[in-house]
């Protein structure tokens, strides 16, 4: 990937930022809101906007990937659910990204898909093709991929809609009081640390989550969520917000263990799991619903709190 980094000049100011760095870098000005879209063009160290008119003296940087690198298949432990020329569902382990980037260059579920998958879609990026939504690296759980253009922007108008039911099953800190509940907090980008996400941006959009308790354990609570909206990182943020963080979310909360009477239990990854995702097929326009329950990691985690409590009873 090439970075490179220039201030505006005088000369320039007034110019939209996506005329401007087309110009100068020789990229198409799709190509240039793709990088913005995906946080490789900052001005001023800040996320911005295609139509952003460049003021003299802003600094620009930019990271343009290298476009040569292939999908490369790889026969990897991904559970296929369904796949036929449409588009391709699976059941994401943790601990696997998504698609290619900087540090991932193999091992992705987008090299599962391009192993399972006779062909795959020309819309998306070279790396990332029919990827319409993404799950963080540590979240398990169920995601559809498109394999042609058709059915990509179909399912990508879906999302926008909100008409794809999408269910998660958490594991959060601490006693929520409710048995259910609504959290709508605005969501957008931190503006102390632009990888992360906040309920406090000045620029946050709509997100509406809703949940309810599955089980108690004292000092933890296995609860259902439900997205009204997309948000990136929506569940982790909004519960991390009220005082109830993904339990070995290390990013929002920092909640890594938690102790019930004389025994701690750690948890080594973000208690998150994809459960359910239902859509209506591009193609056949029938709805599918497909669903998988808890990894067993999760589990294995919900035996030792069980465990626990019922020590302490």
């Amino acid at each position: 990937m090439g970075k490179s980094e220039f201030r505006i000049g005088a000369d320039r100011a007034g110019i939209r930022i996506d005329v401007l760095i087309a110009e100068l870098s020789g990229v198409t000005r799709s190509q240039v809101h793709k990088f913005i879209e995906y946080d490789q063009l900052t001005v001023n160290g800040s996320a911005t906007k295609p139509n952003y008119k460049a003021h003299s003296g802003d600094l620009v940087s930019i990271s343009i990937p290298e476009e040569e690198q292939d999908l490369i298949p790889e026969d990897l432990p991904v559970e296929v659910l369904f796949v036929d020329d449409s588009l391709i569902v699976v059941n994401k382990p943790h601990a696997m990204v998504v698609y290619p980037a900087a540090g991932h260059s193999s091992g992705t579920l987008m090299n599962a898909v391009a192993f399972h998958a006779k062909k795959l879609a020309s819309v998306g990026g070279p790396l990332r093709p029919g990827v319409v939504h993404r799950l963080d690296k540590d979240t398990s759980g169920i995601m559809v991929v498109a394999l042609d253009d058709r059915a990509y922007y179909d399912l990508v108008e879906q999302f926008r809609n909100r008409t794809m039911e999408r269910r998660y099953l958490a594991i959060v800190f601490g006693d929520l009081k409710e048995d259910n509940g609504s959290i709508s907090l605005r969501i957008g980008r931190s503006a102390s640390d632009r990888k992360k996400m906040s309920t406090r941006s000045k620029k946050g959009k709509e997100a509406v989550t809703t949940w309810k308790v599955i089980e108690r354990y004292q000092t933890a609570t296995l609860i259902e969520a439900k997205l009204g909206t997309g948000r990136t990182h929506q569940i982790r943020v909004h519960f991390a917000s009220i005082g109830h963080p993904v339990l070995g979310d290390k990013t929002y909360g920092s909640k890594t263990s938690v102790e019930i009477g004389k025994r701690k239990i750690t948890f080594p990854r973000q208690m998150l799991h994809a459960e359910l995702l239902g859509f209506t097929h591009p193609a056949t326009k029938k709805y599918l619903e497909f669903s998988r329950p808890l990894p067993e990691d999760m589990l294995q985690k919900v035996g030792e709190l069980r465990q626990a409590r019922s020590a302490c009873a």
